[in-house]
């Protein structure tokens, strides 16, 4: 695997010394992307860090609150079928991370696992959020549950969606945007040169079923990530020390959980979040058959249906 690695680096740099200029992609200004992919119901607060935070704030503001935090080069936009199928009942409010979506490059320029976590408390007091349910999936899973863990009268139900947290017995296969995004020497190379094709083939492996990757899926994956500023973040959080936090303080969390997961998810294999909910007390675990890393949009009404009645105390 190394060696074939070696070779599609060794590729890029040919592709880079001899046609350059001809797959040189220039960053894209937020403008441009606030205008393709804000749409109405888009905010932004400015927040102490001087983080320009977008978000999503749908469903009466008198209704208990569920905030979701999306995963690794995603956006808001993956929570879309659930916030559209839950507020109402609930005030559905999703946001991008730091790095990510139409919040992009934040001040300080740390996109670890704790300074996420610290942009969620920041999120929180800006929109007056005292205690809430909190979701997550992948990246933005280990960061709920760790929030859960460092702010434990905050969080009044948890949801993990092919969390972040737990290493896989199971051979993971994270696909080829991610693998060479974490080779040293194609990291330098990403910032100016970012396919298409590579976000093409990352949904691909991550979503089962891929009549579900869409041309308009890939084109918003792509064009977010080469937002001004945010493929800078991208190789910074991606030269971060993996957090241990959540596997070695899972036991900690002590209010009720739900974990979900995609049984054909091949970046975070099954066993993973099997053992994430073994750690945590209580936890319930429900596994989709036919759904690879992101079963709120692969099978979006079960999953949905699931985390109304998780949130009414009915499961």
């Amino acid at each position: 695997m190394l060696k074939w690695l070696g070779r599609i680096a060794a590729a890029l740099l040919v592709l880079v010394g001899g046609a350059g200029v001809a797959l040189y992609e220039s960053d894209i200004p937020k403008a441009e992307l606030i205008a393709l992919y804000g749409g109405p119901d888009s905010r932004f607060v400015q927040l102490a860090s001087g983080a320009s935070a977008h978000y999503r704030d749908r469903g009466p503001r008198e209704a208990p609150v569920l905030l979701l935090l999306h995963g690794s080069n995603a956006s808001l936009h993956t929570w879309e079928p659930w916030a559209e199928a839950l507020a109402g009942p609930y005030r559905v409010v999703t946001v991008d991370l730091p790095g990510h979506g139409l919040t992009g490059a934040v001040p300080g320029g740390v996109y670890t696992q704790k300074a996420m976590a610290g942009f969620v408390l920041e999120f929180a007091a800006a929109l007056g959020l005292e205690r809430f349910a909190l979701g997550g999936n992948s990246m933005g899973g280990g960061v709920a549950a760790r929030f859960a863990i460092e702010h434990p009268g905050r969080v009044t139900r948890l949801i993990l969606v092919d969390a972040a947290g737990f290493p896989a017995r199971a051979r993971s296969e994270p696909g080829l945007g991610f693998r060479l995004a974490r080779l040293p020497l194609v990291q330098n190379i990403l910032l100016v040169i970012t396919p298409r094709a590579l976000f093409s083939a990352s949904l691909r492996t991550a979503i089962a079923d891929d009549g579900l990757v869409t041309a308009e899926m890939i084109d918003r994956y792509w064009r977010l990530n080469r937002m001004e500023g945010t493929r800078s973040a991208s190789l910074a959080r991606f030269q971060s020390a993996p957090d241990p936090t959540v596997r070695e303080r899972a036991g900690e969390i002590a209010i009720p959980t739900l974990v979900l997961w995609g049984a054909r998810d091949t970046l975070i294999p099954l066993d993973a979040g099997e053992a994430l909910a073994a750690a945590i007390p209580g936890a319930r675990l429900i596994v989709y058959p036919d759904a690879g890393h992101v079963p709120m949009e692969e099978v979006a009404a079960r999953s949905a249906a699931d985390v109304a009645a998780f949130l009414s105390g009915a499961k």
